[in-house]
């Protein structure tokens, strides 16, 4: 069987039938809760909303390596959980003293925060990771494989409105079949995706072992936040499906409202009324970018939530193991044996196969640190600029450093600040690949060229050096335009998209 041939996507549409895709999309996503906030101030109940932005048809993907992501989650739930376990690497890697943390001013806050708390006793020794793991196609030549671009433990959004597109996608295809357009455009190759469910069910699992009953699940969230129905529909789900109540509040409202008690740090969350809450679970959709934290007192907010008895989804480790320099330091020889291949440590069931290892590093560009031997990892960067992107300990989009603008920012790097730093080789998605993007109040969808980056689901709770429960649990694609660097449907570069598979 040929090769795909992603120059021939999307397949040709007269205007009249595609018109009619993009009303039933855009109507069929107003209908179904795959919205935003409008831009601009909003009241404190909202008044309206739009259909958030997405592509018209679903991104062809090659099944092999969809299927290669999906088998990865479950190594990368155990890896990064046993990261955040290890106190002593990421003291070295992420730390204020002797790492990353002596000049990244919010990383090192962050980790001065948990070393304080932890010299004192954390009184809950269980963590929950709501984990994704984000993708592109690398072609080089005729060949395909998958690579990893990062991987996330804080603030994993879009979970809710993936599994919308996608069902959006495969409603197109029951009403329309999308006129025929492509033989590729069946229900069989349109991948499930239950990642409401997934992510769910992490947060239910971590609830459940908290074990009281009446306790609540603490949505920590930014003010003015659009992306609302991402994270509702979660709420929804929790509620309807496992009766469990939400409490949704800012670092601000957190401050004043979150009370911790003396005698076993049970965490309390003022409601309404005046009376108290007991929380089981703090989950953080905020707190991933120093834009959360203007003055101290925020960050006292979030170590005050860290010493409390609750679960939290991500633990200040488990925050840091996401680091990008965690990312690189994982590339370097026998890194990655420490984690997953320790049988005096993990036993002999929690050791994995040469074979599972080895497919995680084909999953893996070449990346180094800017501090490397002295000059010489900015010269490297230097000399390939064109090929590569410098990379922060930063998560939200924006961040980045690419090609041409490397040598002009290494020049005003100090020298410093570069071990906050990575360099990695850019991947080459497949040429040629379009779609049709539809954005509210933007009128006719644009067929432009575009990437698109797939990101799998996974969540684990583990703690006391054991991961008592992880799963794959669901995932998104994320489609920009080829000239956008970035790829946060959040911060305005992309479009939410789904997957059909192709062979």
């Amino acid at each position: 069987m040929p090769a795909f041939d992603f120059t021939q996507w999307p397949p040709f549409i007269s205007d009249k039938d595609r018109a009619t895709l993009q009303y039933r999309a855009t109507t069929y996503a107003l209908a179904h809760g795959l919205l935003y906030l409008p831009i601009g101030a909003q009241p404190p109940a909202p008044t309206s909303a739009i259909h958030a932005p997405i592509s018209l048809f679903p991104t062809p993907f090659p099944r092999v390596q969809f299927e290669q992501a999906q088998r990865l989650q479950s190594i990368y739930n155990v890896l990064y959980s046993r990261i955040a376990m290890d106190v002593e690497f990421l003291d070295q890697i992420m730390g204020a003293e002797v790492g990353v943390g002596r000049v990244d001013e919010f990383t090192g806050q962050l980790w001065s925060g948990w070393r304080d708390l932890r010299e004192n006793g954390l009184a809950q020794p269980l963590h929950l990771g709501l984990f994704r793991s984000d993708y592109l196609l690398h072609q080089r030549d005729s060949d395909l494989s998958l690579k990893q671009v990062e991987f996330n433990t804080i603030s994993s959004s879009f979970g809710a409105l993936s599994q919308k597109t996608a069902e959006m996608h495969r409603s197109l295809e029951t009403s329309t079949k999308f006129f025929h357009a492509s033989a590729h455009l069946t229900a069989d190759n349109f991948p499930p995706n239950q990642s409401t469910f997934g992510l769910v069910e992490g947060l239910a699992a971590a609830h459940a072992a908290y074990n009281v009953d009446g306790s609540r699940i603490l949505f920590v969230v930014q003010a003015n936040e659009r992306n609302i129905f991402d994270q509702l529909w979660l709420e929804y789900e929790l509620l309807e499906k496992h009766s469990i109540h939400v409490v949704r509040r800012t670092f601000d409202e957190l401050a004043h409202q979150a009370k911790i008690s003396q005698k076993d740090s049970t965490l309390f969350i003022e409601t309404l009324d005046g009376s108290p809450v007991e929380i089981s679970t703090v989950y953080y959709r905020s707190g991933y970018t120093p834009d959360d934290f203007p003055t101290s007192t925020q960050f006292q907010t979030r170590f005050n939530l860290e010493r409390s008895k609750a679960i939290k989804c991500p633990t200040i480790p488990l925050q840091l193991a996401g680091g990008k320099k965690v990312q690189q330091i994982l590339t370097e020889p026998g890194v990655l044996e420490r984690f997953l291949c320790d049988e005096s440590k993990y036993g002999p069931q929690g050791v994995f196969s040469t074979r599972a290892l080895a497919e995680l590093r084909e999953s893996w560009m070449g990346m180094w640190g800017l501090d490397l031997d002295g000059e010489i990892g900015v010269r490297q960067a230097i000399e390939r600029a064109l090929e590569l992107v410098l990379k922060p300990q930063r998560e939200g989009g924006g961040n980045n450093v690419y090609k041409e603008a490397i040598p002009g920012f290494l020049e005003s790097l100090p020298p410093g600040e570069r071990p906050a730093w990575i360099a990695m080789e850019l991947i080459s998605p497949p040429m040629g690949l379009k779609n049709y993007l539809v954005r509210a109040g933007s009128g006719a969808s644009i067929e432009t060229e575009v990437v698109s980056e797939l990101g799998i689901f996974g969540w684990s709770l583990f703690g006391g050096g054991k991961v008592i429960g992880e799963k794959e649990a669901g995932w998104l694609v994320r489609t920009k335009g080829k000239d956008s660097n970035e790829g946060g449907v959040a911060t305005g570069f992309s479009v939410l998209d789904s997957l059909v598979l192709v062979d």
